[in-house]
């Protein structure tokens, strides 16, 4: 379980492909407090750890399901990442119930600045049965993209705004998004709940 507020923005250092596979090797301020089996996510998909060489540097691998719903197959050497490490029993909630389950990818659209901050743009394809399933944006609710924790607004059935003060802009991978660029999204985990509850889906 994750809150949605990044901890880092971790750079891609190498990429391996094996069979469906992808081993993503990757190098962030807090490599050394990891250990091997952690739940780390990378750009809010929940990932394990499975490789720690001692350089600064630890490796996950993604499998196909996930290179298939996420943006994580389009990656790159050099590529942010953002990443959280799992909440603490005993710490402050200060994003939103992260799962660490993407639902799907969206597309940045629009891009633009508002007295310093930026407001960004995002679509992704309506799905009649897969709204009935809370996957929808609500107004002044939470969405995560990009494993960042963020408050709507301008929702329609296929697209949002969110809003990014300089902090998230510089110390999160939203520095690099730009129109065309692919995020994953995961819709808000009470929403989907209530939707179930409510025989929806």
């Amino acid at each position: 379980m994750f809150s949605g507020i990044v901890e880092a923005a971790a750079e891609v250092v190498k990429l391996v492909r094996e069979e469906g596979n992808l081993h993503i090797t990757l190098r962030c301020p807090f490599t050394d407090e990891l250990r091997i089996d952690q739940s780390v996510a990378h750009n809010g998909v929940c990932l394990t750890v499975v490789s720690l060489p001692g350089d600064g540097t630890y490796t996950v691998t993604a499998i196909r399901e996930t290179l298939e719903r996420s943006n994580l197959g389009d990656l790159k050497e050099g590529d942010l990442v953002n990443v959280e490490r799992s909440m603490k029993i005993d710490g402050r909630l200060d994003g939103h119930i992260v799962q660490g389950h993407v639902d799907c990818t969206a597309t940045c659209t629009e891009l633009s600045e508002a007295d310093g901050s930026w407001y960004y743009k995002f679509e992704y394809p309506f799905d009649r049965a897969q709204a009935l399933k809370g996957y929808v944006t609500v107004e002044k609710g939470s969405v995560t993209v990009n494993g960042v924790s963020l408050t709507v607004c301008d929702s329609e059935k296929d697209s949002f705004r969110v809003a990014i003060i300089p902090y998230t802009h510089d110390n999160t991978n939203f520095c690099r998004i730009v129109p065309g660029t692919r995020v994953n999204l995961e819709f808000d985990i009470i929403g989907k709940y209530l939707a179930r509850i409510s025989g929806l889906s």
